[in-house]
């Protein structure tokens, strides 16, 4: 099959399975990774990983992890910082012990049950976004709050990862190795740069871009220069692409030119790249490696589950939320979603993730996901009635 043809297939077989996905109720991502399940090895075999996926897979998840950096809302950050802060951190810290604990009671080695924690530490509030406009609750306290807690969890996550990826890069996955201080050294003058990036860089070559270049998407070109040079950066001194890619988001968000940027980048992402990154996650699952691991997609979906609704609910109630806020907001962040499916790719890339546990990490992610609008609607239902009851 032709590259042509492959992604023409894969285009049009996401573009509906992604519409099923929304009529359904279900973010759209669900509909393009089954859709990858279906076309690759497991079912139909019309499509497997080979370079050209990969290298597109790659663009998209650069691509989506800029998005991303760019719609995160230090505005809203700054305003509920104290509350963000506490619940992200202990809905970060609760999946990874409960998760990595478990991993390693199976005898998973130390990268690999580490890293399946950070998978499980990721939030995706997206669909959570469009449960809370639902019902009208997009601007209270538990929504305000899950909105600024999200940021923080993207960022937690993030550099989790990274420093993991460093790591198992250090003790030799096929890499060339850097003295232990010189790789810390680059890595902490690599945060240097995201400062500057952010401050100062981001700040003038946009501008530069408005005043001196005449052609209509020359602040676009640009802000993919910023978001391509920055993947480049983080991955020379060891850390993750995404990570580059995510912080430039965040660095164009804090120009004039936020708005425009985020109205073109996302139909090229949205458009090409990104349904090929989710087809590819979907391309590499097996299903016969699911039969044999339903146990632990069971315990996995549990403890993913009770980890980010107990940990993110503790949080709030720490931050001063009355118990039926915290419900809410532990069940806003219970999603996974594409956060966490990227970083289930980056780790299976890293080796940090066998072929015996990716599909069955996909599948808990999944469920996980398909289940978080169920438990958001009952928190909220819930705040509802025992708002009405207090009124009578």
């Amino acid at each position: 099959m032709s590259y042509l043809t492959t992604l023409c297939l894969i285009l049009i077989t996401t573009l509906i399975a992604g519409q099923i996905s929304r009529r359904l109720g279900q973010p759209a991502v669900i509909g393009q990774l089954l859709i990858g399940i279906v076309l690759g090895p497991a079912v139909l075999n019309w499509i497997k990983p080979n370079t050209f996926v990969n290298d597109f897979a790659e663009i998209g998840v650069i691509i989506l992890m800029f998005i991303a950096g760019l719609e995160s809302d230090l505005d809203l950050l700054k305003k509920y910082l104290k509350p963000s802060i506490i619940v992200a951190v202990s809905g970060v810290v609760l999946p990874i012990i409960l998760i990595s604990g478990y991993g390693y009671l199976i005898s998973m080695n130390k990268g690999a049950y580490l890293f399946l924690g950070i998978t499980f530490a990721a939030t995706s509030v997206s669909i959570s976004v469009e449960v809370l406009k639902e019902l009208h609750v997009l601007d209270s306290v538990a929504g305000t709050t899950i909105l600024g807690a999200a940021v923080v969890d993207d960022i937690v996550t993030v550099l989790a990862l990274s420093l993991l990826v460093s790591v198992t890069k250090a003790q030799g996955a096929g890499v060339p190795k850097l003295p232990l201080g010189l790789s810390l050294l680059l890595q902490l003058l690599f945060f240097g740069i995201i400062y500057l990036v952010v401050k100062y860089v981001a700040p003038l070559l946009m501008h530069l871009a408005s005043k001196f270049f005449t052609l209509n998407v020359s602040e676009t070109t640009m802000s993919m220069i910023i978001c391509l040079a920055m993947a480049v950066l983080a991955d020379t001194v060891g850390l993750s692409a995404v990570l580059g890619s995510f912080f430039a988001g965040v660095a164009v968000a804090q120009t004039s030119s936020r708005a425009e940027i985020d109205a073109k980048i996302e139909p090229i992402g949205y458009a090409v790249f990104i349904p090929v990154f989710f087809v590819s996650v979907g391309l590499k699952m097996t299903l016969s490696d699911l039969k044999e691991t339903w146990l632990f997609i069971v315990i996995v979906t549990i403890l993913a589950i009770i980890g980010k609704l107990g940990g993110c609910a503790i949080g709030a109630k720490l931050a001063n939320l009355n118990w039926s806020d915290a419900y809410q907001v532990g069940s806003g962040m219970v999603s996974r979603g594409e956060m966490a499916l990227i970083v289930a790719q980056i780790g299976y890339n890293a080796h940090l993730l066998s072929d015996d546990y990716y599909s069955a990490v996909i599948a808990a992610i999944v469920i996980t996901t398909l289940l978080a609008p169920v438990i958001l609607r009952h928190a909220i239902k819930n705040h509802q009635a025992k708002l009405l009851d207090g009124q009578h």
